[in-house]
């Protein structure tokens, strides 16, 4: 995810950064979907593509590539066992996939990345599923005058393709592993979106798989153009979270460039970036000094989160990790010239750190904007956990009472996990300047974005660990039904199906936490290009509540 970075374990410890997962991503004729005229033999590929990409290749249990294809995701808690899983390597063998699911009467769904958290692909009534890894083309579409992406496209290969092609990119996640199809999905943030916004802020048109009422599967490119009719279809794809088709390509042009110079039609990041690594010792903070650590980190975050501060410069992530783990620590990136860097940095912390008796260790490291896009966040260790997460946004920081509750949860003596950790997200920016009902990512008068995690390893400790979780999470909104405040709301790219709980969340519907009064509108683009229902997933947007 940096849609965050991703994920970090310290010595048992899971602390997640701001990549933005991939929900499960989920149609324009052949002809139409060929960018730039086909290559010989590959209809449908952009220019200059060949040979054509592999698939359609339909692996069934007893194929050896099948165990490579089907477990490849991310949380350890959900490995479905479909029926068979789909290479697909062009929308065209998409488009037959899905005809095929449809005509057997088969659950379908999809996978790109494959980071994501809950069990959307892992679902055990899933038969079907469709792999989007080997569409990973990225090119500029001089039709369109916009940088096409595919789904199945990595976010570190979509950077060093746009960054060394045109010198430009898309303010996405920090976690160069996770794929862009659901990324995007859930609207995608990362180091680069309080200075940029976010990715869907730039995203020019959408290429899907849908299936009409008679059945029939076929692809549609949705713009963002007012006269497109299928412009509704465009906006659903910018936070509205999957379940309208298949997304098999995005373009990406900033609203408002001019001009056919590809090098003017997407931000250029920065030349280089000062990433940094802060710890400090648990054993020093008293619950006084915990409390005047989170609160000096709110008021920062309430002061410099406008739109077109210096500090929107500087991204950072404070985690706050269970006691045992011996730490507390702060992740991030300034992207400011060196000099510029430092400061913003040494003020950020220093204002973090006042009247805080703990000196914080720090390790700093410049390197051109590619190198750390492409190293990620710090730490990641691959799939080899087992999750739960959760997630919030805030308007304003964390109050006293909530400060004391996570204190609470932080070191209470009756539970011995490391893994549990809470990390705070600055945001705001640059993504604030959007009407809320612009995109479907609502969340447009935030300043934090909240991210709660626990990870273990042992299946037999799944309750306890996820009863830990979900204690935290409720005791902090308590005021609120046990979920966050319906004007905060929650992030759909790190999904929760305890917000679809009524024995979990007393508050506002989960649907009014993710899309606030946007949800009516998706739920009218649902019922028009998905009336049968093919593509859900348990936070998918339902066309009839």
């Amino acid at each position: 995810m940096a849609e965050k970075s991703r994920r970090n374990v310290l010595r048992g410890g899971l602390a997640v950064t701001a990549a933005g997962l991939a929900v499960p991503i989920t149609g324009a004729s052949p002809a139409e979907a060929t960018p730039g005229g086909a290559t010989p033999g590959g209809a449908g590929l952009p220019p200059g593509v060949w040979p054509p990409p592999p698939g359609p290749a339909k692996v069934g249990r007893d194929d050896p590539r099948y165990a490579s294809l089907a477990y490849r995701g991310y949380n350890r808690r959900f490995v479905g066992k479909p029926e068979h899983v789909w290479v697909a390597g062009t929308t065209e063998h998409v488009v037959r996939a899905v005809q095929d699911a449809v005509d057997t009467g088969r659950r379908v769904t999809v996978r790109s990345g494959g980071h994501g958290f809950e069990d959307f692909v892992g679902d055990p009534s899933v038969q079907v599923v469709i792999d989007t890894s080997a569409m990973t083309a990225v090119y500029y579409d001089p039709r369109r005058r916009a940088f096409a992406v595919e789904a199945g496209s990595s976010l570190g290969e979509a950077y060093r393709r746009l960054y060394l092609g045109w010198g430009v990119t898309v303010p996405a996640g920090w976690c160069p592993t996770v794929g862009a199809g659901g990324h995007v999905l859930g609207g995608g943030f990362g180091p680069l979106s309080r200075m940029m916004g976010l990715a869907v802020d730039h995203l020019y048109a959408v290429e899907v798989v849908v299936v009409d009422g008679r059945g029939r599967a076929r692809s549609v490119i949705a713009t963002r153009e007012r006269t497109d009719p299928n412009r509704d279809l465009w906006w659903a794809h910018t936070g509205g979270g999957g379940g309208f088709g298949i997304v098999t390509r995005y373009w990406f042009r900033t609203p408002g460039a001019r001009g056919d110079d590809p090098s003017r039609l997407l931000p250029a990041p920065p030349p280089s970036v000062l990433s940094f690594t802060i710890t400090w010792d648990w054993r020093d903070f008293t619950q006084d000094a915990f409390a005047r650590l989170v609160r000096n980190h709110g008021r920062w975050v309430e002061r410099n989160s406008s739109p077109g501060s210096a500090a929107t410069k500087l991204y950072s992530e404070i985690q706050l990790n269970r006691r045992p783990i011996g730490q507390l620590g702060m992740i991030g990136q300034v992207a400011a010239a060196s000099g510029a860097a430092e400061r913003l940095l040494d003020e950020h912390l220093a204002a973090i750190n006042e009247g805080v008796p703990a000196t914080p260790s720090r390790q700093v490291r410049t390197q051109p904007w590619l190198a750390a896009a492409l190293a990620g966040s710090p730490g990641d260790p691959g799939p080899v956990y087992r999750l739960k997460v959760k997630s919030g946004y805030l308007r304003r920081r964390l109050t006293d009472r909530q400060i004391d509750v996570l204190h609470h949860h932080l070191t209470r003596p009756d539970y011995d996990h490391p893994g549990g950790s809470l990390s705070l997200y600055t945001f705001g920016g640059q993504v604030n300047t959007v009407a809320a009902d612009a995109t479907a990512a609502p969340h447009r008068d935030t300043i934090m974005k909240l991210f709660f995690a626990n990870g273990w390893e042992d299946p037999k400790d799944d309750a306890k660990h996820i009863a830990w979780l979900r204690e935290l999470y409720r005791d902090l909104f308590a005021d609120t039904g046990g979920v966050p405040a319906p004007g905060d709301g929650a992030f759909i790219n790190y999904p929760d199906n305890d917000l679809a709980d009524p024995s979990w969340n007393r508050g506002a519907p989960w649907h009014t936490l993710y899309f606030r009064d946007n949800y009516p509108r998706l739920q009218r683009i649902k019922a028009k290009y998905d009336p049968r229902n093919v593509f859900h997933h348990a936070l998918s947007v339902r066309a009839e509540d």
